[in-house]
């Protein structure tokens, strides 16, 4: 993403909050962007959780991947209600219009899960327009709205966490996102694999018993076969969510770092997904994307 590049904002979950849709738009044009809104961005539908009909949802997010214009399609915010779209869409015409970056996070993980699975291209898993760490009133959050800015020029980058729940190092693709999203998709044609993959995990608001809940859905389900690390990023509200964790993850022995900043809470580190990384836990830190014949060191 460059100065004068043009970049959309979508909104294919909840409906945002005007003040903060708005902020969101100037932060992007003070970065000298063109933006260019959904037409649906502030609609709101009758189910209130959602920003509009689902076929007007999926209709924005369509129009701006495939405006030949835009480089860059930003998701306002999450919610619920991105997966209600993914059989409105028409992959073959997303297809057809090429590559180019997809950015959002929490319930975005539908979109990043199946975008990876019909169009083949890495998405970046980071803040949202529309939510108070790029739009709130005082400024976006420093360190976010840099990893942001970082990742969409294509710099390479390293995240740290706090802790280790299985010592390693182990290099793959990196997948993941939103825990409950990734459960939710079991069972449909986006059901996720983790196979020789690096996978990312966070969540929010949810408890020990039901974190274990989806852990043991997606293990029975065989979306841990073959994987090869495990990224932890952050569980703002779920209690303490690290013996679940161990209990579930560490018998599969692959590496597995915690405590990253990725997910909900401040700051949110931006990471991409579908692209080479590499977890090491002597630095307790999960790096990349590596491209180009860079070797993950």
């Amino acid at each position: 993403m460059q100065q004068g590049d043009t970049v959309a904002i979508v909104m294919p979950s909840g409906p945002p909050s005007p003040v903060l849709f708005q902020r969101g738009v100037e932060r992007l044009e003070a970065l000298g962007l063109k933006v260019v809104a959904g037409a649906h961005a502030l609609d709101r539908q009758d189910l209130d959780y959602l920003a509009g009909q689902d076929a007007a949802r999926a209709a924005d997010l369509q129009a701006a991947w495939c405006d030949p214009a835009v480089s860059v399609v930003f998701c306002g915010r999450g919610g619920y209600g991105a997966a209600r779209l993914l059989g409105l869409l028409d992959w073959e015409a997303m297809r057809a219009a090429g590559p180019k970056v997809l950015v959002g996070s929490s319930d975005i993980t539908a979109l990043h899960n199946a975008f990876a699975i019909e169009l083949g291209v890495p998405t970046l898993h980071g803040p949202m327009t529309a939510c108070d760490t790029i739009a709130a009133e005082e400024g976006p959050e420093p360190r976010s709205w840099e990893s942001l800015l970082a990742a969409l020029a294509g710099e390479s980058a390293t995240v740290r966490g706090d802790r280790v729940l299985v010592p390693g190092r182990a290099e793959g693709v990196l997948t993941g996102g939103n825990l409950s999203l990734l459960a939710s998709m079991c069972g449909t044609r986006y059901q996720p694999s983790f196979d020789g993959k690096l996978v990312l995990l966070e969540d929010i608001g949810e408890e020990p018993y039901r974190i274990d809940r989806m852990l043991t859905q997606l293990l029975q389900a065989g979306a841990f076969d073959g994987v090869r690390g495990i990224a932890l990023g952050s569980w703002v509200d779920c209690g303490d969510p690290y013996p679940v964790l161990a209990d579930r993850l560490a018998p599969l022995g692959v590496p597995v770092v915690a405590g990253l900043p990725v997910g909900h809470g401040s700051p949110q580190m931006s990471v991409w997904l579908g692209e080479l990384g590499a977890i090491d836990t002597e630095s307790c830190s999960l790096a990349g994307p590596f491209r180009d014949g860079e070797q993950a060191r």
